[in-house]
């Protein structure tokens, strides 16, 4: 029987990831040697946690001579970064191998990634993107500096003090804490787990929604703009992500306080999709549910991506719940997105181009464009022109009206006893426990023979121990804030504008380099390979 847990892994598998697993049939005989791929794991892990990692954290990609290191943005010796493909995400990667093998190698380096997020976790029990060893003065010094001169990424322009659930940064690193806890029952991780639990308690509004940072703060305001961190958040699935923790903590430690919270936070998606003729949803809502704009690129609208994902969350929910409420207008917001289909986009078959935002009321595309070349003398606009659109944020998405469709119709087709079979939400006798496996969430293994993946891992694993990647984004190093007056050069739809602006850019010669996401692809087939080939058990 496929655990409840297990079946939420495949949803967020689905909605962030067009790959799909490679298939677990009993393969053939090995073509590598069980031997070979254990030494290559540990090779690889040993690098990991003795060359590369600070104080057990991760960033996301370094310069092989560890000159200089890439999250989101460029980091500092002492920083750490916490969205994925960063810290918790490695710490995932270290427990799955633990699972995989058997070796307590594995999980003494998950123990390194819990004990640095037991330090960078924020008083209230969440987390920032970011955690710097280097101190409070050292943080502020770089949001100060790096932080406040990239143009497009406004959620690094002012320090917060808080804590965050944008991209998964509080839901991972709670999501793994929990999984460490849950493995040996070791009660030093039991303390940080209850904070991480109950800041997603405390920060939940009445109605449900959660808003995408935590303690509550209004005092950052973009070109006149509302600080859009307190608003109730579906950008980035912030209110899904914290259900499905919520559930897994339900699943794995049976907390009934836990019940009400996760209902309610199902309801509220509910209550924010808006009525016809448009029965999406949009990224971030006022208090009082109404749709809001959030960055400066971010228009109030409703957003078709969100509105994609929230379709899918919907159905997950009437698979978790048996109540129907929760697929009752899935159809309508199905045809709605189906309306918006760009006459002139190409088609696959199944999936179809729509614009990323719509404008409320009216049905018309808003597209968003900008002007300037960095933080100071630049700004975003919006109007209803397709042509020369940011670079950086997709002003179309592609959606897969037709899967989301397929599984609609297979969850409306679920009997009771099966609902009630798999998921964790429904008395019952048996017990379900957290999957074995969670970093494929994060680095899917791709399609193919797993024994041609396996060899290819062992084969492009260095000398020196690790995976090399090309490290396809770089950044201007910090010079300086910039001037107001407008630098020479088209920036409209550029990545990065002007030379003060410390936003990653497509490198145009990438060098290759050291890379968490690398890291964690090869490990994913190796893992794979060892749990599905006969002979490598």
């Amino acid at each position: 029987m496929k655990t409840a847990a297990s079946l939420l892994l495949s949803l967020l598998a689905f909605l962030a990831s067009p790959f799909h697993a490679a298939a677990a049939d009993a393969a053939p005989p090995a073509i590598a040697d069980r031997e070979k791929v254990l030494d290559a794991m540990k090779r690889a892990t040993t690098f990991m946690t003795d060359k590369v990692a600070y104080k057990g954290g991760y960033v996301w990609t370094y310069l092989p001579d560890m000159s200089r290191r890439w999250g989101e943005m460029e980091a500092r010796e002492t920083m750490i970064w916490l969205q994925p493909p960063g810290t918790s995400s490695m710490g995932h990667v270290f427990l799955d191998a633990y699972h995989a093998t058997g070796d307590e190698f594995y999980y003494r380096a998950a123990e390194q990634v819990g004990a640095a997020l037991i330090w960078g976790q924020h008083p209230s029990g969440g987390w920032n993107y970011v955690v710097d060893f280097g101190g409070d003065r050292s943080l502020r010094d770089w949001y100060a500096t790096i932080g406040r001169n990239a143009w497009r990424l406004e959620e690094f322009q002012h320090y917060y003090g808080n804590a965050t659930f944008d991209d998964e940064v509080t839901a991972d690193a709670a999501k793994f804490l929990l999984r460490l806890y849950v493995e040996k029952h070791d009660p030093r991780y039991k303390p940080a787990l209850d904070k991480a639990i109950q800041f997603v308690l405390d920060s939940q509004y009445p109605i449900g929604g959660w808003p995408q940072r935590y303690p509550l703060s209004e005092e950052f305001s973009k070109h006149g703009r509302p600080d859009y961190t307190s608003f109730l958040t579906f950008n980035d699935d912030v209110s899904a992500q914290n259900v499905y923790f919520l559930i897994f903590c339900y699943e794995a430690l049976g907390d009934e306080r836990l019940l009400d919270p996760i209902t309610r936070g199902m309801n509220f998606f509910l209550s924010a999709q808006q009525g016809p003729p448009q029965p999406g949803w949009g990224l971030q809502y006022t208090l009082d549910v109404r749709p809001a704009g959030a960055r400066s690129y971010e228009p109030n609208s409703l957003a078709t991506h969100t509105t994609a994902s929230n379709i899918a969350h919907m159905i997950r929910f009437y698979e978790l719940t048996g109540d129907s409420k929760f697929l009752a207008r899935v159809p309508e917001a199905l045809d709605w997105l189906q309306s918006l289909r760009l006459s002139n986009a190409g088609g696959d078959g199944q999936a179809i181009t729509v614009p990323t935002f719509i404008e409320l009321g009216t049905n018309k595309p808003l597209y968003v464009h900008r002007r300037g070349s960095n933080v100071l003398n630049g700004e975003y606009y919006v109007d209803n022109d397709p042509r020369r659109t940011l670079g950086h944020y997709s002003p179309t998405r592609r959606i897969d009206i037709a899967g989301l469709r397929q599984r609609y119709e297979a969850a409306k087709a679920k009997s009771a006893q099966e609902l009630a079979k798999e998921s964790p939400l429904f008395p019952g006798p048996d017990a379900t426990e957290l999957p074995r496996l969670f970093a494929t969430m994060y680095e899917p293994v791709p399609s193919g023979d797993i024994r041609t993946l396996a060899a290819s891992s062992l084969g492009s694993l260095n000398a020196e121990g690790y995976w090399p990647a090309p490290l396809r984004m770089t950044s201007h190093p910090y010079k300086g804030d910039g001037s107001k007056q407008v630098a020479k050069g088209d920036f409209a739809s550029t990545q990065v504008g002007d030379e003060h602006d410390t936003s990653p850019f497509p490198h145009p010669n990438p060098p290759m380099g050291i890379s968490t996401a690398e890291y964690m692809k090869h490990m994913n087939v190796l893992i794979q390979w060892l749990d599905t080939v006969p002979s490598a058990r």
